[in-house]
């Protein structure tokens, strides 16, 4: 089996970058393209990541590829930002641990439908080393942090905009409940006669009994169904209850998971449908968790490494006795929880961010975690309570809140990007 991953790696990572170490290995023919503030981009660079353009485009199907001209100056473009963005990481001391490395290059294979060795062989099959994706990876980290420390904090989203949005018609929309479906046709045509209607309709109770009296959907759907997912087992995937037509809707909401509907008729023939899920929509109950945190974030003054090394000492002095929350008002770098003892009150996983969500789900209720880190800084928390709550309202509004914050973010990526570029000195040799 040969996967093709090269594309799909390119697009997921930025591209192998201009390192120290990187250029004692530069043959002696290779020259520099462009001075880039402190850093240099290679004429080999540019080389490799056009050809890496052109082949990915190859393998999506384009069949005339733009002029090679016109490809190598978009990659100098890419690649003058992205050392921009490497330095400025750099120079915040924003480093990527093995771990975490590790754990998102098995994100990556799993994300493909592959296990990790089978991704390193599939890699350099299509020529990359696996150190090479490794560190393509972690450039890729890099940039995001940095980017989410300099762009998420130029954004704002306030309550009368997410009031605006939810009153929206794409409001309504994007925060309406999703269901998974999966449903047998029994098709009627325009010009079925009404003895024929009739059968179809017959049958459609007949099927529906022998579905409530346990008989397989899937199976029943695979011999019976007209429609065009029979083969699937009539399954749909997930559909926004506004996508469906207003009797469908109103049929599936009253269900609960695993139930079916009666015989639903429509222009085209008569629907059994079946809900074999659902997310989002009214009454839902989440958990809800009490956490406090300490948080030191690297700076001009402070590295990586130190930033490490200060929350490991807090952690100690918390596990010897000392008051999390003392600790938290004279140490932590949150501004919005430092006086409150570290407290972030009632939260849920889902607005927090991955390495907190998770570290906060795998702490047992009364004891603090291991020091952790995030796009943010280094963490340690501790789990005061947990509870179950009707979120409905409120995970709307967070819902349409994070919209619109990932909206603004992109906007606001192209202006940070222009506003980098324009302050970096950059010279392009001929």
């Amino acid at each position: 089996m040969h996967f093709k991953l090269h594309a799909k790696l390119i697009g997921l990572c930025a591209g192998l970058l201009i390192s120290t170490g990187l250029q004692a290995q530069m043959v002696e023919l290779d020259r520099v393209v462009a001075i880039v503030d402190n850093d240099v981009i290679m004429a080999s660079q540019v080389e490799e990541r056009v050809n890496s353009v052109r082949a990915q485009l190859s393998q999506g199907g384009s069949r005339e590829l733009p002029p090679t001209e016109e490809i190598r100056k978009q990659v100098m473009d890419r690649l003058i930002l992205e050392s921009i963005q490497l330095q400025m990481g750099e120079r915040a001391g924003i480093q990527i641990d093995d771990a975490s490395l590790n754990q998102t290059m098995q994100q990556l294979a799993e994300r493909n439908g592959v296990t990790l060795e089978q991704f390193r062989a599939a890699l350099e099959r299509d020529g990359i080393s696996y150190s090479q994706a490794r560190e393509q990876v972690r450039r890729e980290m890099i940039i995001n942090r940095v980017r989410q420390r300099r762009v998420a904090e130029r954004i704002q989203v306030s309550d009368q905009e997410v009031r605006n949005f939810l009153n929206s018609e794409m409001g309504r929309y994007q925060t309406s409940a999703d269901y998974r479906l999966a449903m047998i046709v029994l098709p009627v045509s325009e010009t079925a006669s009404n003895e024929q209607a009739r059968r179809q309709a017959e049958m459609a109770e007949q099927i529906h009994r022998e579905l409530q009296e346990g008989a397989d959907f899937t199976r029943l759907a695979v011999s019976r169904s007209g429609g065009e997912h029979a083969l699937e087992g009539g399954e749909l995937g997930w559909r926004k209850a506004a996508q469906l037509p207003p009797e469908f809707a109103n049929a599936v909401d009253r269900l609960e998971i695993g139930g079916i509907t009666p015989p639903l008729r429509s222009p085209v023939g008569f629907h059994i449908l079946k809900l074999l899920d659902k997310r989002g929509g009214d009454n839902l109950l989440v958990d809800e968790f009490n956490v406090r945190h300490i948080l030191i974030k690297p700076s001009e003054i402070r590295s990586e490494a130190e930033a490490a090394q200060l929350i490991q000492r807090l952690y100690e002095r918390i596990s010897n006795g000392e008051s999390f929350e003392t600790l938290a008002r004279s140490f932590s770098e949150d501004p919005g929880t430092a006086l409150n003892g570290g407290s972030l009150d009632w939260i849920t996983a889902d607005a927090m961010v991955p390495e907190f969500r998770d570290t906060m789900l795998s702490t047992p209720k009364g004891t603090v975690s291991a020091p952790f880190q995030s796009q943010f800084g280094w963490h340690i928390l501790q789990v005061l309570d947990q509870r179950e709550v009707d979120m409905t309202d409120e995970m709307r509004e967070q819902q349409a809140r994070n919209m619109l914050q990932n909206r603004k973010f992109d906007e606001e990526l192209q202006s940070w990007l222009q506003e980098i570029r324009d302050e970096a000195y950059i010279e392009i040799k001929s």
